[in-house]
């Protein structure tokens, strides 16, 4: 089959190679997926940087979430030849590639509203915002939330799931094409952080009472903004550090402004709790159903182009999802 592989640590572009490697076959308790679309990931390009807390041996295959078509069983794997599913591989076969194995307990049904593309880009993204708006941040209806990239791929799951619980979305984006993005996407107010004071477009907006919610995948400066910009008893919920710093809050500012710095690692609830990162799947999909969640894919690569797919991504340049598409 067709893979890409990467051979040594660098930038995406450089150090992905596609090349013809063995078909995989599925072990006890596995299952061989035929690769439709797959997802590109922020992870993605950490991973080919050597920069990811999960360091696979070299050489392997990136790629973390998938949407494929069932072709072969292992011993004792439950599922249906020829299902249309999602699942997310298990690394070093990741997948950018004609095939992959996963677990038969990371294989889920593929939402019908939703087209292959869209599918690939439902898991984690999505699965991440839910927990973090609803597990973590207990998001209410009438509530105000702010979502820092709100125009990537993962703010932009936050901002539909955000409109789907009833809170007032305010969206922080990079640029004009982003702005206009995110106001498709349902932002009721966006702020172009190229062109605007963050802080003061945020307090003008909420009246000076700030956020109940922030929705931070960026870290460094905008966190510093989230704790300025966060209302008495708000969240400020830590999903991820794409600007590359890692912040070090000041507690005693938690403590006097009386709010909740919280962090999720969505990853731990398919080991913790599985059972919900089930139910949660099923109310994604009566969400996707409903035309309430739409995963918003700008561009769609073919499978000789994920490297610069992954490098797009790497550099921030992209909106919404960017998604390598099977020959």
């Amino acid at each position: 089959m067709k893979a890409w592989q990467v051979h040594e640590n660098g930038e995406p572009r450089e150090v992905m190679r596609l090349g013809e490697v063995a078909d995989p076959a599925p072990g006890p308790g596995q299952v061989l997926l035929r690769t439709r679309a797959a997802n590109v990931n922020f992870p993605d390009a950490l991973l080919c940087r050597g920069q990811y807390q999960v360091r696979p041996p070299l050489p392997f295959t990136p790629g973390v979430e998938l949407c494929g078509e069932i072709v072969a069983l292992g011993e004792g794997a439950a599922g249906e030849i020829g299902a249309r599913v999602i699942a997310t591989p298990e690394l070093p076969g990741g997948a950018f590639a004609e095939l992959t194995v996963v677990h038969a307990a990371a294989v889920r049904p593929a939402p019908e509203a939703l087209d292959d593309a869209q599918a690939a880009a439902l898991h984690i993204g999505y699965q991440t915002g839910w927990f973090g708006l609803h597990r973590r941040a207990g998001l209410r209806s009438g509530e105000t939330l702010l979502v820092h990239a709100a125009a990537g791929g993962v703010g932009s799951a936050a901002v539909q799931l955000g409109k789907a619980a009833g809170a007032r979305v305010i969206g922080v984006v990079g640029g004009a094409q982003k702005a206009k993005a995110a106001a498709d996407l349902g932002c009721d107010v966006v702020v172009d952080r190229t062109a605007e004071d963050v802080i003061a477009a945020v307090k003008e907006a909420t009246g000076g009472r700030g956020a109940d919610v922030v929705y931070d995948p960026v870290g460094g400066a905008a966190y510093q903004q989230s704790a300025k910009l966060v209302a008495f008893e708000g969240r400020i919920l830590v999903v991820g550090f794409a600007s590359g710093q890692i912040p070090s809050p000041a507690l005693n500012h938690a403590l006097v402004k009386n709010y909740s710095i919280v962090g999720l690692h969505w990853g731990l609830y398919n080991t913790r709790d599985p059972e919900a990162v089930a139910e949660c799947h099923a109310e994604l999909t009566r969400l996707a159903a409903d035309g309430r969640v739409s995963p918003l894919v700008s561009e769609r690569f073919a499978l000789a182009g994920a490297n610069e797919a992954v490098q797009r991504v790497a550099d921030g340049v992209t909106t919404g999802r960017v998604v390598v598409m099977a020959d």
